[in-house]
């Protein structure tokens, strides 16, 4: 990177969209650019958003050079609630209004660049923004810089995402499964990978006016960054660049450094400190109880049920996954949430749980309850922790995956489906429980598959080795080295964005 740094500095903009599992990542990608060149960064985002990173920023973090930037936005003048610049604790019914309200951010970053370009006498190299953003492509070719897209998600899950809102292929056929433009005839989806709003969709609803013209702004970009490795994803880089006929740039796993280092223990005490705050939440349990909780049982042992920030499931499906988790046997920590149709934030009721439950596995030690928020790093990171029964999101994929963790699929929402799909076909390290809230599922599913990804050996023991050489992967790929030969392919990838982004601003 010496002959990039000796070049002259410059300045890039990163708009990350407005969802915490987009804003992490961003500012993961904001650190990243700012260990591994010489750029100034601003990183722009609405008020609450800012003030949401901001919790996530340790003192001791070197953020020198990271800018952020208050974009002014009112969701009162869009129709939503007030105090609303995130997709957390949004109603289903109102997101659309959201993502359509983001859309009005164009000027206020427009000013932005302007201001940049008047200060510093140029613009800035480019502008890194989030694939729902598809208007910061036309902003920035119109105040002449260079617009990147950076897809939070991995190459496989991202093709699969843009290829089925840009073409609503499910729509041309009654049959359940069906073929995807960019994918070959081996991979066929199938109807309830879709989340209802896809396929609903008719290109005359609020989704399709909103995704299928966003998405198709960003084929005229000069290139997408993706928070995946090259290694872990062959198939779905090959199939990415070629659909979109555009460099794309392999530079993950963004996940705290020390996911992909192997440490030595830290204290329960000073880990929860630094952890609390790089996740800017409030945990339903203390961290040290849930150490203590996973201390107690013998490696590789325990499972970890989460489905990210925003989800749950349905309250029948919720006792269902309870009695099969039971008659397991097996050691579980649960993040658990007032089932679909109740307050998400509310106070959970023993009543959606079956009678005695909560005693019985606290008791015996079997499992521990944790209502809203646990910390999750520290709990994929522990030896204990043995798979991980997971909604798929990309930024959950890439924290179980760092720690070689086999996952037991739950998709949701979004490409979480479509993540689990290459998980299991193309990775081998996860098997899918069922999908979405509008699934029947039976306790006696749920405890077939934990004791199928439990188990030592079989299936089990090849998904965990599976998971174990992904993890290595993912630690060679972002490997220092004193030269481009002993570099991992991630820092690689860096530097080329790096040239390319220099390319026309050196000349």
């Amino acid at each position: 990177m010496d002959d990039l740094k000796s070049q002259s500095h410059g300045h890039i903009v990163m708009l990350p969209f407005m969802a915490h599992g987009h804003l992490i990542p961003f500012l993961a990608l904001a650190h990243r650019i700012r260990r591994q060149t010489p750029f100034a960064v601003t990183l722009a985002a609405t008020t609450l958003n800012l003030r949401y990173l901001r919790s996530t920023t340790s003192p001791d973090d070197d953020d020198s050079g990271i800018r952020l930037h208050e974009l002014p936005f009112r969701s009162s003048d869009h129709g939503l609630p007030p105090d609303t610049e995130n997709t957390e604790n949004l109603p289903l019914s109102q997101m659309g209004t959201l993502f359509h309200a983001s859309i009005s951010l164009a000027a206020p970053v427009e000013r932005l660049i302007s201001n940049i370009t008047a200060e510093e006498g140029r613009p800035p190299l480019c502008v890194i923004s989030d694939v729902f953003f598809g208007w910061s492509v036309d902003v920035a070719r119109r105040l002449g810089t260079k617009s990147i897209a950076f897809t939070t998600g991995g190459a496989y899950g991202t093709l699969a995402y843009l290829s089925v809102w840009l073409h609503l292929p499910h729509r041309s056929t009654d049959a359940e499964e069906f073929s995807v433009p960019g994918f070959p005839e081996r991979c066929r989806f199938h109807r309830s990978q879709l989340h209802r709003f896809i396929r609903e969709a008719d290109t005359t609803d609020q989704w399709s006016k909103f995704f299928q013209v966003q998405l198709k702004l960003f084929l005229a970009s000069d290139g997408w960054l993706c928070n995946s490795v090259e290694e872990i994803e062959p198939l779905g880089f090959d199939l990415l660049r070629k659909y979109l006929k555009l460099p794309v740039w392999a530079i993950g796993p963004l996940v705290p450094p020390h996911m992909l280092q192997k440490l030595s223990p830290i204290s329960p005490n000073s880990r929860s400190k630094s952890l609390q705050k790089h996740t800017g939440k409030v945990f339903g349990v203390s961290p040290e109880k849930c150490l203590d909780f996973l201390g107690s049982h013998s490696p590789n042992s325990v499972l970890y049920i989460s489905f990210g920030s925003q989800n749950t499931i349905s309250p029948s499906q919720m006792m269902q996954l309870a009695i099969g988790l039971e008659s397991s046997g097996k050691p579980f920590l649960w993040v658990i949430r007032p089932p679909l149709g109740f307050d998400i934030k509310g106070e959970f009721q023993p009543e959606w749980l079956p009678p005695g439950f909560e005693d019985r596995v606290t008791r015996s030690k079997q499992g521990l309850l944790v209502p809203n928020w646990a910390p999750q790093l520290d709990i994929l990171s522990h030896s204990s922790t043995g798979a991980f029964l997971s909604h798929c999101g990309w930024n959950s994929t890439m924290e179980s995956l760092s720690q070689g963790m086999p996952i037991m699929g739950w998709p949701m929402a979004g490409e979480q489906a479509y993540n689990a799909k290459m998980m299991v076909e193309e990775m081998g390290v996860c098997v899918e429980l069922t999908r979405g809230v509008e699934s029947q599922i039976e306790a006696e599913d749920v405890k077939r598959v934990i004791e199928t990804v439990m188990e030592e050996e079989g299936k089990g023991g090849e998904m965990r080795k599976r998971a174990t050489a992904v993890m290595e992967q993912m630690r060679q790929a972002v490997k220092e080295g004193s030269d481009d030969d002993d570099k991992g392919s991630s820092l690689k990838a860096m530097d080329e964005f790096v040239r390319t982004i220099l390319g026309d601003s050196t000349n």
